[in-house]
């Protein structure tokens, strides 16, 4: 097991929801973190909010440009020496049919939600190959394994995703990096909850065996349990409460 007492973690999307649980669950394992996020006010709020437990710090940075992911990686080898972990997770959500998206829209979820993983890994892969290995783990979705109607730019982001991962991991397991994916399933957040979306929540969650939709900790835990188990390579895990079991 890979002991993360002291590793150093970045968590894009770190300000809210499961980038902001990630942070916490790194903090209760000793781990230095790095919060970053394009929300420069809350991303500073938290960090200052989480300082009692442990070393954090705010960068902000958006992932869809390769500039401000290596500055954030940059910080990162200033503050706290070497990278060990990145945890790729900001991304957007997108809805709508296919013959009305805007190449715009198109291209700004395909960029968030798959060229930040590939800025994110890429940047972190020289660090970690110079200092003896690491784990990118990307946040990918239900919807990278499954399709969705609605739902074809985040489909292809997500869906790529999910094969950047096992590129990733085989191509770098000679240098002693590992590379998993985490599928969350839906997860209840503040756009995702029963007042926000009425009637809509009940079919929501019937979608889900499990009874329930999932919260943030429980994604969390499962990037936990990925950088932490050094026989973890090449897969996407799915947190989906059974969703994609069906």
């Amino acid at each position: 097991m890979n002991d993360l007492k002291g590793k150093v973690a970045i968590i894009t999307g770190g300000a809210s929801g499961i980038g902001l649980a990630t942070v916490e669950a790194f903090l209760d394992k000793g781990s230095k973190v790095v919060l970053s996020d394009y929300n420069e006010e809350l991303g500073k709020q938290q960090a200052d909010r989480l300082a009692e437990k442990g070393e954090v710090i705010f960068v902000k940075a958006d992932v869809s440009k390769e500039e401000e992911v290596k500055a954030l990686v940059d910080k990162t080898v200033e503050t706290f020496g070497t990278v060990d972990v990145i945890f790729n997770n900001a991304g957007i959500g997108s809805q709508g049919e296919t013959h009305a998206l805007s190449y715009e829209d198109y291209e700004k979820v395909i960029k968030i939600n798959q060229d930040g993983v590939f800025f994110g890994a890429k940047h972190a892969l020289n660090v970690m190959r110079e200092n003896g290995g690491g784990v990118i783990i990307n946040c990918a979705s239900i919807l990278g394994l499954v399709g969705e109607p609605t739902a074809f730019a985040y489909n292809a982001a997500k869906g790529a995703v999910v094969l950047m991962t096992k590129s990733l991991a085989l191509q770098y397991a000679k240098d002693n990096v590992r590379c998993v994916g985490i599928a969350p399933g839906y997860v209840e957040s503040g756009m995702v909850n029963k007042e926000a979306l009425g009637e809509y929540y009940d079919g929501l969650v019937a979608k889900h065996p499990i009874g329930r939709l999932g919260v943030a900790d429980e994604i969390a835990h499962a990037v936990i349990f990925a950088a932490e188990n050094t026989f973890l390579t090449g897969l996407t895990i799915p947190v989906d409460g059974g969703y994609t079991a069906q």
